[in-house]
């Protein structure tokens, strides 16, 4: 929910302020509560110790172009589309655990769930409902943020003898210390009026999306490793979807939905084998699987038909709307 959450509140914090200045507020928003958790716990942050340049890479590659990237890209298309994107980031993770760990080597199963799960990343793309061509760069720019987020928490396993808070803290450090002359060079934020709604959004997204929710994301990227962290996207499109109508009255017709059901269903074959890895009875495994997509999948399905909050009402239907 917490990583969901983050979608349609920076579709808000688009309305006023540009992508380098969400990225550095977030980051910045981020950093102070994680800052004053090491001081209560007397946790002693690294940031400028001789590792300054891991958290350096890590705060760039990890934090400050994910989140312009996505912040570029939501500015165009609508918030659930970005958060459904991110089903594709265990694709990305599966691949490139293979190359630069040890222990998260893909078969050929695997083989064989990556080539599926691709083509339902181009089937996405060539769909032309949630992605067309006035659109295509900035879902690719969101892509591209997703995967970002994968190379980070590669580079992360290489300090993950660290404590976690530490591990945070230093990295939204050299974050903000990266992004802010870029932001104050490129976008003047001084000159901009912003909304209360989008200071609220912002404000939001550095506290809870960033701040409490990449201490937890390291928590289980330390302790389950890279390809398994990575399924949170997973639920992503799932409360994406459902935010983003509740704040945004951002609705799916059918054409969505399909594109999301086959996306996300051909991504989950490539996690089916680190499930039939990490436990050993494969049958419950396979159960919390199909339980899962039987789940995923009634859950949107009752989004084709939300309740509108005005009338007149609105009847979703496959390629468009018809008001009565």
């Amino acid at each position: 929910m917490i990583w969901a959450s983050a979608f349609f509140n920076i579709k808000i914090a688009t309305y006023s302020f540009g992508p380098i200045t969400i990225a550095f507020f977030r980051i910045f928003f981020g950093a102070i509560p994680v800052i004053i958790l090491c001081l209560i716990k007397n946790i002693k942050i690294e940031a400028f110790s001789k590792d300054w340049l891991w958290f350096a890479s890590i705060g760039f590659i990890n934090l400050v172009i994910p989140f312009f990237l996505i912040a570029y890209g939501v500015q165009k298309v609508q918030s659930n589309l970005a958060a459904i994107l991110m089903a594709t980031t265990p694709l990305s993770a599966t691949i490139l655990a293979h190359f630069f760990t040890e222990n998260e080597k893909f078969n050929w199963f695997k083989s064989v769930g990556i080539l599926i799960g691709f083509s339902g990343i181009v089937f996405l793309f060539s769909d032309k409902v949630l992605i067309n061509t006035e659109n295509i760069l900035y879902a690719l720019a969101i892509l591209l943020g997703s995967t970002c987020y994968v190379i980070g928490g590669i580079l992360t396993l290489k300090i993950s003898k660290k404590k976690n808070e530490n591990v945070t803290a230093s990295i939204l450090i050299w974050g903000s210390i990266i992004v802010f002359p870029v932001s104050m060079f490129f976008e003047q934020p001084w000159n901009l009026s912003p909304s209360l709604d989008s200071m609220i959004a912002l404000l939001y997204l550095g506290i809870f999306p960033t701040g409490v929710a990449w201490l937890l994301r390291f928590h289980i990227l330390k302790n389950n490793g890279v390809v398994f962290q990575s399924q949170v996207a997973f639920l992503i499109p799932i409360f994406g979807v459902i935010l983003g109508y509740i704040f945004l009255n951002e609705l799916i017709n059918f054409s969505e939905a399909k594109d999301i059901f086959k996306t996300l269903d051909k991504s989950c074959i490539v996690q089916s084998e680190v499930h039939l890895q990490k436990f050993k009875n494969s049958i419950v495994n396979s159960g919390k699987s199909i339980f899962f997509i039987i789940f995923l999948n009634l859950l949107l399905s009752i989004l084709l038909f939300p309740f509108p909050k005005t009338i007149p009402t609105q009847i979703l239907l496959l390629k468009g709307t018809i008001t009565i």
